[in-house]
């Protein structure tokens, strides 16, 4: 047991040197680079090619970005050994614990990586189908100009995730696919980056799991705060006011981060290509005859439409991953005809999912050193301590964004932040619901730079974290403005 812990604070400690390194040596390039593209951009002013405006912030933010932040991937790692280094420092937890901590919790969203994957794959198999691809194509043929294009995805964007997050992460990005086929001239990066910054809003619309969670009786916090109605949470007046002052400014604020037309980046074609798979020549067998079969669509189409007509009567509009999983792959069923043809799209559309495969186990297990170590109310409690009354439910939403880099799951960041922050507002006499929905909001608001959530976007359009997050940075700090006046002033 003694030369176990010493291989692995060795171990831990070649870690912490190399990625000290790699993080010093970076660092000083950023800085480098920053104070270039600064100048750069101060002397294109003086020679009249622009002024220091937001065009020009966002093109030193998305040069930043494409030199410096890694792959989704590289990015989850490096968060990995940030956590265990930071566990290790911050907490009685020794390299080991921290260790055994992360393969405890390596498995634990299985069942909401399995959904993701569906929501992904089945979203694809439903944009792919012939008459969703009329009916989107009928739609982007009316957006004319590079500008409109930006502001109807992003309002389409967060009305959808308003809704459920889902189903707009899914159908925001194939929008927007679909309307680089009609606007070439837009910038394809922003584009997909204003589809994605709906999803900011997501926890304060009728999906929210936390306002829904302890809107329901026996819910895990009852004892503390009792049953608290969601007209006091998502239809507060704090809340409609974050919402609708969001949606109604978001688009224009990132129609104002269009790019110079000499930085515009266009989609490339090859990205629009859609590979058309060949079926199998008909064959004068059952088995030919089943796959190309009507028949087996009409009844499954029966058993689905049956089951959600039932759902919808007798639990109300609700919607949840399961439920959109199940409209999207009824549709697509229905939308493609026969099986062949079903399974044919389904084939293409499982290639985009292995991000999401391989990449939600680490998070997983971030999540499980975050909770176990207790690192995660460790994070939590610098905020409660710089809090008084009147900042408390700001100083919420700020520790919940920085919990949200490592536990990016509503549901599970709810489950680690609700004691701390719940007895924070017993003693300070705080509103619980308010004290929630702070937590709720700052859950969603740092996914704008949290490559985690952006991967099945990113997925369907073909892109890398990179080339959307300089937009996406700037969408965190104006939202963020917003929420923080939200929870200050109403």
């Amino acid at each position: 047991m003694i030369s176990i812990v010493f291989i692995s604070a060795i171990t831990t400690a070649t870690l912490f040197l190399h990625y000290a390194r790699f993080i010093i040596l970076n660092t000083n390039f950023i800085f480098l680079n920053s104070y270039f593209y600064v100048q750069l951009a101060v002397r294109d002013g003086r020679k009249g090619r622009g002024n220091f405006n937001m065009k020009t912030l966002t093109r030193i933010s998305n040069a930043i970005m494409e030199k410096y932040l890694p792959d989704p991937y590289i990015f989850v790692t490096i968060l990995t050994v940030l956590t265990l280094l930071l566990g290790v420092t911050l907490t009685d937890s020794s390299p080991l614990d921290m260790v055994f901590y992360w393969g405890d919790g390596f498995w634990k969203l299985l069942e909401f990586t399995m959904q993701m994957v569906i929501v992904l794959a089945a979203g694809h198999i439903l944009a792919n189908s012939p008459v969703f691809k009329k009916g989107l194509a009928a739609i982007a043929s009316k957006i004319k100009t590079p500008g409109m294009a930006i502001i109807i995805i992003t309002f389409v964007s967060l009305l959808a995730c308003w809704i459920n997050w889902g189903f707009g992460l899914v159908i925001g990005a194939l929008f927007a696919k679909e309307i680089a086929r009609h606007v070439k001239t837009v910038d394809y990066r922003l584009l997909i980056a204003s589809a994605y910054s709906g999803f900011v809003i997501w926890h304060g619309g009728l999906a929210g799991s936390i306002p829904l969670s302890i809107a329901t009786e026996g819910h895990k916090f009852a004892d503390i705060m009792g049953i608290i109605p969601t007209n006091v949470t998502l239809f507060s007046t704090y809340n409609l006011f974050i919402v609708i002052v969001i949606v109604f400014t978001l688009p224009l604020f990132n129609r104002w981060m269009m790019p110079k037309e000499e930085d515009t980046v266009v989609v490339n074609p090859a990205l629009l290509v859609e590979e058309k798979t060949e079926l199998p020549k008909p064959e004068n067998n059952f088995a030919s005859r089943s796959e190309r079969s009507y028949i087996l669509t009409i009844l499954i189409a029966i058993i689905g439409l049956v089951y959600l007509v039932h759902h919808f009567m007798t639990k109300g509009f609700v919607l949840d991953l399961n439920v959109i999983n199940t409209i999207f792959i009824v549709l697509g069923v229905i939308f493609h005809g026969t099986p062949q043809r079903f399974l044919a799209a389904a084939q293409d559309a499982i290639k985009t999912t292995t991000g999401i495969v391989f990449q939600f186990p680490f998070y997983a297990g971030i999540m499980g050193m975050m909770t176990a170590s207790g690192l995660a109310a460790v994070f939590s409690q610098w905020f409660v301590h710089i809090s008084n009354e009147h900042t408390f439910y700001l100083f919420t939403f700020f520790s919940a964004g920085l919990v949200n880099f490592f536990i990016p799951s509503g549901g599970g960041q709810w489950a680690v932040q609700a004691p701390i922050m719940l007895d924070a507002a017993t003693v300070l006499g705080a509103d619980y619901a308010k004290t929630a929905m702070a937590i709720a909001w700052g859950d969603a608001w740092t996914n704008m730079i949290q490559p985690f959530w952006a991967l099945p976007a990113l997925a369907i359009a073909g892109l890398k974290a990179r080339d959307i997050m300089g937009f996406c940075l700037f969408v965190l700090i104006f939202t963020g403005i917003i929420i923080s006046i939200g929870f200050l002033f109403f």
